[in-house]
């Protein structure tokens, strides 16, 4: 038997499958408020520069102190990092907004604000913004806070990817439960931005500990045949997570009990991680195997299958792992990636479609502010489309194949974000709408790469593809931030660059061969000859119709 039918005879979908699942999937909702927390902890609010520091402000209104030491800008409103170096107190008897120089009078000096900034805190309490002063000549820190963050999870899944096939799924999945319940502690109660940039980079590479392991242990755990409606299950739970942020930032205002909020219920995932078992599978591979007759003995105790359970043994176990066993023999590396022409196509294609959906996705979800709508409402709807677009994404997979769908999705995506640069700013809600739409084609695109990845990939070095295109799409995530840096000068640039990634890795997808209704590869000769007989059939086909055409060519049809 295959290691498939060991586990239905323990109880493929039993107590503990559920069990199981429903406790790994609980943490993927709190995932999401850490990779998007920047949107509502680095919020900035309105700003201007604060009045002199030797000015009274106890005779006169804070509206007139504000009308004579700071400069109006060109849409009417207070510049928000100049001032005038003295107050300028005929202003107050004008009646309208007048030439900044007189007859007789020099022109009025500014200067930048020595004496710090007000802040509106309207709608937030406090932000890392308004609480180290990123605005102005700092404003750049805002983005490099989120750019370290995903240099965590970047270096987390070179880390913990290796670190866990070497000391195993549950050990490493504790860990990462326990760094980010700690690292976003300490990182709420940071005394300093470069401590709080520290901590949040730790929070990073807890998380793709969590996502890696908590993936590992959920798909091998589970028979084949529920892993799409299980996979699919665990993805939706994300997108909750995007929803419960809104409603967790809608309550708490204040930046640091927004962090701390988000970050202690990684302490109870900890404290309840300890009860879970180590896969059987990576038990056997790592000479391990009595651990895994054990493993599977309490699964299928749990699931009220005692007969069963006392019939396994290590026999059983190493006939059921044959397969998986000869596979683990072979040295394989990243190398092998690009070793044949079949996977360097596949590879260099993947990389760009994970670079430029995880690249335009965060270009999108991490600049809710520029939307002139709630950032609460926002969110809200960024996370809810996510629903509709993951069902009709995973319809169209099932009947038009892997390839267009994801082919699709990009370019539909590149096309919504750049058409959204035409439209004016004072249309909020059209800008809004195709920024959604936008965003939801990214979701769609992510989890066809997910699925597709795995199939064009084959199982000797599936774990070492599916790490490399997931540095990369940690890599997009990391370069997302910076751009939106260059909309400092130009406006226009950051939408065009969000747009016109998508477009590209469309094409680069087209490339790519259909995997609709085809078995997984398990070598890397399988992937080539799949590649050799596509060709083959698209040669056959070719020559038959010929053959049709001109029946002198039939002796070509008959040497094929």
């Amino acid at each position: 038997m295959a290691f498939s039918d060991l586990l239905e005879q323990v109880g493929g979908t039993g107590r503990f499958q559920i069990l199981h699942v429903t406790l790994l999937s609980m943490p993927i909702l709190m995932m999401a408020s850490h990779n998007l927390l920047q949107n509502f902890v680095a919020a900035v609010p309105p700003h201007h520069c604060a009045p002199h520091a030797n000015l009274s402000t106890l005779s006169m209104g804070a509206g007139d102190v504000l009308l004579a030491t700071v400069p109006l800008g060109q849409n009417g409103k207070p510049e928000r990092c100049r001032r005038y170096v003295h107050p300028q107190w005929q202003l107050l008897s004008s009646n309208s907004s007048e030439s900044l120089w007189d007859e007789g009078l020099e022109e009025i000096v500014t200067q930048s604000c020595e004496d710090g900034w007000h802040y509106n805190e309207t709608e937030m309490s406090s932000t890392i913004i308004t609480e180290w002063d990123l605005v102005c000549d700092q404003r750049a820190l805002k983005q490099m806070s989120q750019t370290t963050y995903m240099g965590g999870v970047l270096v987390g899944a070179v880390i913990f990817g290796g670190l866990s096939d070497r000391f195993g799924r549950r050990f490493l999945l504790l860990i990462s439960n326990l760094m980010m319940a700690v690292g976003g502690t300490c990182a709420a109660f940071s005394t300093s931005f470069t401590m709080f940039c520290i901590f949040r980079f730790c929070c990073g590479m807890a998380l793709s500990g969590l996502v890696l392991n908590s993936f590992s242990l959920i798909v091998e755990w589970i028979p084949t045949n529920v892993r799409t409606v299980v996979g699919t299950g665990t993805g939706y739970c994300y997108t909750a997570g995007q929803l419960l942020l809104a409603a967790v930032a809608y309550s708490i205002r204040d930046w640091r009990w927004l962090t701390l909020a988000v970050s202690l219920p990684f302490y109870v995932s900890f404290l309840y991680s300890w009860w879970f078992l180590e896969s059987a599978r990576w038990l056997v591979l790592t000479k391990k195997p009595e651990q895994a007759v054990k493993n599977l003995k309490k699964v299928a105790r749990i699931n009220g299958r005692r007969a069963e359970a006392d019939k396994i043994n290590l026999e059983m176990l190493q006939d059921a792992m044959k397969k998986e066993m000869a596979c683990s023999k072979g040295s394989y590396s990243v190398v092998d990636l690009l070793r044949t022409s079949t996977m360097r196509t596949t590879t260099v294609c993947l990389s760009a479609v994970w670079f430029s959906t995880s690249f335009a996705y965060y270009g999108l979800s991490m600049d809710l502010e520029k939307f002139g709508v709630s950032i609460y409402l926002i969110q809200i709807i960024f996370g809810a489309v996510d629903i509709p677009a993951k069902i009709l994404v995973t319809i169209s997979m099932c009947m038009l194949g892997r390839r267009p769908s994801q082919c699709g999705a990009l370019v539909l995506a590149g096309v919504m974000i750049l058409i959204n640069l035409l439209v004016p700013y004072d249309q909020q809600v059209l800008r809004t709408s195709l920024a959604v739409i936008g965003k939801g084609c990214l979701a769609a695109s992510f989890s066809c790469c997910y699925l597709y990845s795995g199939e064009l990939y084959p199982t000797v070095i599936r774990q070492n593809g599916m790490g490399w295109v997931s540095m990369m799409a940690r890599f997009g995530a990391m370069v997302a931030p910076m751009v939106l840096l260059l909309g400092e000068d130009s406006p226009w640039l950051p939408g065009l660059i969000y747009g016109g990634a998508p477009i590209i890795s469309g094409i680069f997808a087209f490339f790519l061969p259909e995997t609709l209704s085809q078995p997984l590869p398990d070598t890397i000769q399988d992937v080539e000859d799949r590649g050799f007989a596509w060709k083959k059939d698209k040669r056959l086909a070719e020559k038959e119709d010929l053959a049709k055409k001109d029946p002198s060519c039939v002796h070509l049809k008959e040497s094929v």
